[in-house]
């Protein structure tokens, strides 16, 4: 059994460009922290926040903008466990409780990862086949599993 006070709760976005449906092409970005390393934004919920302002305020910080439009959502919390690295900087966490949202891009919204705090240094948009290629193996399963439910509803 997971101990929810273990994982961090946290939002994740696969964000799809203002070109959807007609282009499925996904959003990774590239951590300044791990070289190589892809990964949708994400990050954690506040005491006292709201998923939806987690995931608006989370947008803004990472991607400089939060002009989307919520397509769908993952039906349920996802955990992934740290790898022994990074579990030493994010103690007392072992891990994270993710809620994942498929997200449009608005046809104004300008994409900035140079914020005030930067977490990326670079993005594209990949092919789905090509996220689970790029992205870390710890957030392998997780993104998985994510990516097919939403191509079984018919999203991806």
């Amino acid at each position: 059994m997971i101990k929810k006070e273990l994982y961090r709760p946290n939002v994740a976005m696969i964000i799809v460009s203002n070109a959807y449906p007609s282009s499925r092409d996904i959003f990774l970005a590239q951590r300044n922290d791990l070289l190589d390393v892809w990964q949708f934004p994400q990050g954690g919920i506040d005491d006292g926040e709201e998923i939806y302002e987690a995931l608006f305020r989370e947008l803004k910080e990472e991607i400089g903008t939060d002009k989307v439009e919520v397509i769908a959502e993952f039906p349920e919390w996802i955990s992934y466990d740290f790898p022994p690295k990074i579990a030493q900087s994010m103690k007392p966490f072992i891990g994270q409780r993710q809620r994942y949202f498929l997200v449009k891009l608005n046809e104004d919204a300008v994409i900035n990862i140079q914020t005030d705090e930067p977490e990326f240094r670079d993005y594209k948009f990949v092919s789905v086949d090509e996220v689970l290629s790029l992205s870390a193996s710890f957030k392998k399963s997780v993104y998985e599993c994510v990516i097919t439910y939403f191509k079984k509803e018919g999203l991806l």
